[in-house]
């Protein structure tokens, strides 16, 4: 294992419920009488990326509209308010890492093992997430950051993992890839990146087949993981747990 590679919403942190606030939120200011509560947005988030689903959304409710000339134009300014609204609800630390997170990215770091992020969000989200708990300098810890700005397809495609593969110059199997949902899961396989998976209340229904684990979060001293999972007193997945199981020891947490 010569890397990580993570996911964002809902990886590194349970952003969905902020997103679908921030997306209703743009609705009732742009004047749109939508509204996504949680049984549609968990459904929603079969597609992925923010203006995907505004104009796959769109169509199912209105198709003849959806299919309109002005679509484009009204789901980036919609979109935009959307990204100005996320920001203000996860800026200055409103937004938790999931526990296990800042843990790990600080241990790969002692031990010199590159980090890198593939995501389907866009910079500003990125930014807007990550600039309080890992600093204003957070993008100099990773080796290398895809978003969506960098491939045009979205997962379940592969792109995006693909495109982090070749900026680290590494092989897949040489990677182990975190995410949540099972569109993550499946782009990461096929990359042929190995992958654990950590769902969220947005994703626990997804299905994870071939995924390497299953746990609920990567676990903490001070939040560890059911012992049922992990069958030891320190509970929690660190990287001598996630080399063991990327070399296929599928035995469980630290």
């Amino acid at each position: 294992m010569q890397a990580l590679i993570f996911d964002v919403d809902g990886t590194l942190a349970d952003t969905e419920t902020a997103h679908r606030e921030a997306f209703n939120a743009a609705f009732a200011e742009t004047g749109l009488d939508w509204h996504w509560d949680e049984a549609l947005y968990t459904r929603l988030l079969k597609v992925a990326g923010g203006k995907e689903r505004l104009l796959h959304y769109w169509r199912m409710v209105d198709p003849e509209e959806g299919c309109g000339s002005q679509v484009k134009a009204t789901i980036d300014a919609v979109h935009a308010i959307k990204t100005r609204h996320y920001a203000a609800r996860v800026g200055a630390g409103g937004l938790p890492l999931r526990p296990g997170i800042a843990r790990l990215l600080d241990e790969a770091a002692r031990a010199g093992l590159p980090l890198a992020i593939a995501t389907t969000t866009t910079p500003a989200n990125l930014d807007a997430l990550l600039e309080a708990p890992l600093g204003a300098g957070w993008r100099g810890r990773f080796a290398a950051i895809c978003d969506a700005g960098t491939t045009a397809v979205k997962k379940p495609a592969p792109d995006v993992y693909l495109a982090v593969l070749q900026r680290l110059g590494l092989e897949p199997g040489a990677c182990l890839a975190i995410e949540d949902s099972e569109n993550g899961l499946r782009a990461a396989q096929a990359a042929g990146i190995p992958a654990v998976v950590t769902p969220t209340a947005y994703s626990a229904q997804d299905r994870f087949d071939d995924a390497l684990m299953v746990l609920p979060h990567l676990g903490d001293p001070d939040q560890p993981m059911p012992r049922h999972l992990a069958g030891a007193d320190h509970r929690w997945a660190d990287l001598a747990a996630l080399r063991r199981w990327h070399r296929g020891d599928l035995s469980e947490a630290r």
